[in-house]
């Protein structure tokens, strides 16, 4: 069967008609989600796609070259900030769309290089605590920095940042082509969309480039890359300034599309979210770490609507839905990591190493050292 399946993705004749066809369904994603479900699916359509970003970005980190990053929604702060600071009345300073993002994601990227450095011979549990303390650090600067000189406006956060726009063309602004009525949502959807399918262009050329190659060397040996003549120090410290250039882009497009960022955003429980949708989806394979956003991001908004149906069912609420909500979605988690604890989607690679050792217990990371090493 797996035989099968790989002949069948190779033949022109389902590739091109199965491509197509995805393009055409993103495309019109907006409306079938407008018309069916509601508006706030298309807001919640465009969290997807700024996730898949995110959790693409960790996932050079983590998946490609086995670091354990538990801090990577710093660079996703960093970005956003960077961002909201530059495009708002906080400094009296409006730069354009097309200036800011990539500097946030060259910022970001330098914030990765000063992460990596200090960590370079640290593995397993150990570097997870450096680098979720890394996290932590910057998310209280963003809240103390407001004396003795306000740089961050601390708790209260930055508002009045600009929207996007591309030139004389506002993301925030309705517009109208052939006919067709574009809301504002719908704008923000389809550039990311756009970035996203980069983002994607990208990882793939990384993950077979020799600096992909090189990563994976790192995550299966690092001993046995160094002796093949891997630069072991330079290849990890391009991981993380690669992953932390993702979450920069990634910031800039949040603190845009959502007019306002505060460090409550950038929280722990963010990078182990993020860290989730990598592990769950499939770690070092791009099609399964956009399945385990897809089911990260939808399956909580999903389950709020658990308060109507045991409204519906018995004629009153017996169980908060916030909380109903979060434990069936702890269940969902603790199902996925028993039943295929290698991932919803792992890469034929993965597949291959696991049939050829024949041993479940080793299908996926159980612990910490095992998802850092």
């Amino acid at each position: 069967m797996t035989g099968d399946w790989e002949k069948l993705k190779r033949d022109p004749r389902f590739v091109w008609p199965a491509f197509i066809a995805l393009a055409l369904l993103l495309l019109a994603l907006p409306f079938v989600a407008d018309w069916a479900l509601g508006r706030a699916w298309v807001r919640i359509a465009a969290f997807v796609l700024l996730y898949v970003m995110l959790a693409l970005g960790l996932n050079i980190v983590v998946g490609y070259a086995g670091l354990l990053d538990l801090g990577y929604v710093a660079f996703f702060a960093v970005g956003a900030y960077f961002y909201a600071l530059l495009a708002s009345p906080h400094f009296g300073v409006h730069l354009p769309f097309w200036l800011l993002l990539p500097l946030g994601a060259a910022v970001a990227c330098v914030f990765g290089v000063l992460l990596g450095a200090p960590t370079l011979r640290l593995r397993g549990d150990y570097l997870a605590i450096v680098t979720l303390g890394f996290g932590e650090i910057i998310r209280i600067f963003l809240v103390n920095l407001n004396a003795p000189v306000n740089i961050t406006n601390g708790p209260q956060g930055v508002n009045l940042i600009d929207p996007i726009r591309l030139g004389d063309f506002s993301l925030a602004q309705a517009h109208a082509f052939l006919g067709i009525s574009f809301p504002t949502v719908y704008n923000y959807y389809y550039l990311f969309l756009a970035l996203t399918l980069f983002v994607i262009f990208v990882s793939m050329r990384l993950e077979h480039s020799r600096i992909g190659r090189a990563w994976v060397a790192i995550r299966e040996d690092e001993v046995a890359a160094a002796a093949m003549g891997i630069n072991t120090r330079n290849v990890k410290l391009l991981a993380f300034a690669m992953g932390a250039s993702f979450g920069g882009v990634s910031g800039g497009l949040f603190a845009g599309f959502q007019g306002f960022v505060s460090p409550e955003s950038f929280t722990i429980i963010e990078s182990i979210m993020i860290l989730c949708m990598v592990v769950l989806g499939g770690m070092g394979h791009i099609p399964g770490v956009i399945l385990g956003v897809v089911l990260l991001v939808i399956l909580p908004e999903a389950l709020r609507y658990l308060g109507p149906l045991q409204q519906w069912l018995i004629g009153r609420v017996l169980a908060d839905p916030a909380d109903l909500r979060l434990l069936v979605f702890g269940l969902a988690l603790i199902l996925v990591m028993l039943l295929r604890p290698s991932g919803m989607w792992p890469s034929q690679v993965r597949r291959r190493e696991l049939s050829a050792t024949g041993n479940p217990a080793r299908n996926g990371p159980t612990s910490v050292r095992d998802a850092g090493e």
